[in-house]
């Protein structure tokens, strides 16, 4: 069967087995040695009801696993509540799943880790560079929280803001990294909008459009990243935009700011600038207060010293730059760049030569490195 098709019903199939009394973690189990089987035995001959054919072989196999003395008494309940031959519903459990995983048992840190891994598709690798922490660092984490709800029943959901943390890092992931998942998280987010009356649920959901209404300016034709200044503005979605910057107002209007309603509104005031030249940076340095008295985060911080850069000039966030650790990642980039506005162009060379070294991804090492090269070939003339 075709992997895309596999990796989008992998949700639906997991969500079944979990509801039948399956526990998480032998329930995933389950769920991939089907997938090799459908990869193995039917790689051109898929069945006529994709998903059926897998809850059918994911639930046996699950059997299988469970066979034991001390287990039969349950493995014999199981087994004749195992699913009818037949067409499967067509239910869309993925949103079910993400509460599902953000159990109350997990950490809200280890239940994103848990469901990026087991319902995102994302590696433990892509994970790991969301997080910022060492692969293996990440790689037990998931391998705790798997332990932690293996047997556990998933009869109390977790909260909506763990949900929204998973959606976020699966859009940015999606957004900017290998696997594309950006369009799946709108839509799974949009179908969480319609169900609920959370101002953050409507926060995410316009800084997701916003950001991606940008999405087709954001690359060459030769795959290279254009940088905001650069982009052709006349390519970005204006639907998109217009959608976002009213979901956000209506959020805003509620007077419960959070932090996905201060990033959606940085992104759209970048949105709302006719060109690069005209943007309020004096307001978006405000949202960047704003938005690190929410979180305290280092990266938000960072972002905030290239906006006090640009509203203040170079040398102001430079300084601003000098109160973070320079092993926040891309500080080394904002350097660079902060640097070359100041005027030099050496110190900024061999920062971005530095920052290419460190960059999370092809995509953006290749950038950093012809920043590099540019300024390098500059100084030798």
């Amino acid at each position: 069967m075709d992997e895309a098709l596999l990796r989008s019903l992998t949700p639906g199939v997991l969500a079944v087995l979990v509801r039948r009394g399956a526990d998480f973690a032998a329930a995933e189990d389950a769920v991939q040695e089907a997938l090799i089987e459908a990869v193995r035995s039917r790689p051109a001959d898929p069945p006529r009801d994709p998903k059926g054919w897998l809850v059918t072989v994911a639930w046996r196999k699950f059997l299988d696993a469970t066979r034991s003395d001390s287990a039969r008494r349950r493995r014999e309940d199981l087994a004749e509540e195992e699913p009818p031959p037949g067409p499967a519903p067509a239910v869309d459990d993925t949103l079910q799943l993400y509460f599902l995983c953000a159990h109350p048992s997990l950490t809200p840190s280890s239940a994103v880790a848990l469901t990026l891994r087991a319902v995102g598709g994302l590696t433990t690798r892509q994970i790991a560079r969301a997080y910022l922490v060492p692969e293996a660092t990440m790689a037990q984490r998931i391998s705790r929280a798997k332990r932690t709800v293996s047997g556990v029943r998933f009869d109390r959901p977790g909260d909506v803001a763990t949900v929204l943390r998973v959606l976020y890092l699966v859009f940015n992931e999606g957004y900017s990294g290998d696997v594309d998942l950006a369009a799946e998280a709108i839509r799974l987010t949009r179908q969480l909008a319609a169900s609920i009356d959370h101002p953050e649920v409507a926060g995410l959901l316009a800084l997701m459009l916003l950001h991606h209404a940008r999405r087709a300016s954001r690359t060459a034709p030769d795959g290279s990243l254009v940088p905001l200044a650069e982009q052709d503005r006349g390519r970005w979605d204006t639907t998109s935009i217009a959608e976002g910057i009213g979901i956000l107002q209506m959020a805003l209007a509620r007077d419960r700011l959070g932090e996905f309603q201060a990033q959606a509104a940085i992104a759209a005031l970048h949105a709302d600038a006719p060109t690069a030249e005209q943007t309020d940076w004096v307001q978006i340095v405000e949202w960047y207060d704003e938005l690190a008295r929410l979180t305290d985060s280092p990266v938000v911080r960072l972002n905030r010293a290239v906006a006090v850069g640009e509203a203040d000039g170079p040398r102001a966030g430079l300084a601003a730059l000098a109160a973070l650790d320079d092993s926040v990642p891309r500080h080394a980039a904002v350097a660079a760049y902060l640097h070359e506005r100041d005027g030099d162009p050496a110190t900024a060379a061999l920062l971005y030569a530095e920052a290419a070294r460190r960059a999370p991804n092809l995509a953006e090492r290749d950038h950093l490195t012809r920043q590099a090269a540019r300024l390098n070939a500059l100084l030798s003339h």
